[in-house]
């Protein structure tokens, strides 16, 4: 029974993590955004921090996900993990809008001089405002 319930789910999740967490780094080294993160806010010598953090985060997500734990953090810890969730997506998103240059095609074709930065930020708040409502509601 304990093969089961515990070993054999364990041992599925453990493969199937690690098929995603393989392709999701080689994407992370591909786009280089930990590397350009690091870069923008002059913190080089943190590069192995940062990519041991997304190595953390992507292993205890996909336990998270597998076994469901039930962390108990309230309305706070629900607002924190929508902010920092929405902060990675949107990075994901800007990332790979970067590299097909949708921003600059998008800003030209509406005519959008100023108010980029703004832009910007209100897809990341969107993002985040997602995550939060999926995290506290469950949709």
């Amino acid at each position: 029974m304990w093969i089961r319930m515990i070993f054999l789910p364990g041992m599925v999740g453990l493969a199937s993590g690690l098929a995603v967490a393989g392709g999701m780094f080689a994407l992370l080294i591909a786009l280089g955004v930990i590397a350009r993160f690091a870069g923008k806010t002059n913190t080089a010598s943190w590069v192995l921090y940062y990519e041991d953090a997304a190595a953390l985060g992507g292993i205890f997500g996909n336990l998270f996900s597998l076994y469901q734990f039930r962390i108990p953090v309230g309305i706070t810890g629900a607002a924190l993990f929508g902010l920092f969730s929405g902060i990675f997506t949107g990075t994901w998103a800007m990332a790979l809008t970067e590299i097909v240059d949708a921003v600059p095609v998008f800003t030209r074709r509406i005519h959008l001089k100023e108010g980029i930065p703004w832009l910007i930020l209100a897809m990341a708040l969107g993002r985040s405002l997602g995550a939060w409502l999926h995290a506290r509601f469950g949709y």
